[in-house]
């Protein structure tokens, strides 16, 4: 495994935000089949839900691509949305750029091949069955939902799992190996502002401090 080129032996220590927690579920499992240690595992508002088939992944993409489209005016909104359900990835983004949300001398070519990465590794994710493991998990959970008044009506991220401050690993975990954190802000928020980004550094460093001291 190339995390072994880092660090050749345990123990693990591993974070992950949003879809990229479940990365990190998936690392720690097959390092423990190695019989290798992971002794941290922090999510960063990792949602698990019970039907992760409700949704494409690439029609979760066109949802991702919509939301950043919200600054448009209704009618243009609109416009995109309706094309959005019949059309590609690049095929939205050119749309985008032909109604004028993205700026016409911007190169669309690494746009695409991101979102596209995004929809393949969402399918992965999709096909990836989360087992019981023998670890104990920290979710730092953000503590507003996640709202987007046009894009992300009765989306995946308002699925119950996403109010539980679990988030839904208690079905996999029991609950007394999920110490659950509240942070301040929502999905986005809890990231993108300083003040929240700060206090979730110090959330993860209390925890962690302790298990680096104990640590080999």
């Amino acid at each position: 495994m190339a995390i072994r080129e880092i660090q050749p032996q345990g123990p693990y220590r591993f974070a992950g935000y949003s879809s990229g927690g479940i990365l990190a579920y998936a690392i720690a499992q097959r390092l423990l089949s190695l019989d290798d240690a992971v002794s941290f595992i922090a999510l960063i508002d990792v949602t698990l839900p019970a039907n992760v088939t409700k949704i494409s992944p690439i029609q979760m993409v066109r949802d991702v691509v919509l939301d950043s489209f919200e600054s448009l005016d209704d009618e243009s909104f609109e416009v995109l949305e309706q094309f959005a359900g019949q059309s590609s990835i690049a095929q939205l983004l050119e749309k985008g750029q032909q109604i004028g949300a993205i700026p016409l001398d911007r190169n669309l070519h690494n746009d695409v091949l991101m979102y596209e990465r995004t929809a393949r590794f969402h399918e992965a994710l999709q096909a990836y069955q989360v087992p019981t493991l023998p670890i104990e998990i920290h979710q730092f959970y953000a503590t507003e939902a996640l709202f987007s008044s046009r894009a992300r009506q009765a989306k995946s991220s308002l699925c119950p799992e996403a109010r539980s401050p679990m988030r839904g690993w208690d079905r996999v975990l029991s609950p007394e190996a999920i110490t659950a954190v509240p942070i301040v802000g929502d999905h986005v928020t809890m990231m993108s502002v300083l003040e929240n980004r700060k206090a979730l550094a110090r959330a993860i460093s209390t925890p962690l401090t302790g298990v680096l001291e104990k640590d080999p």
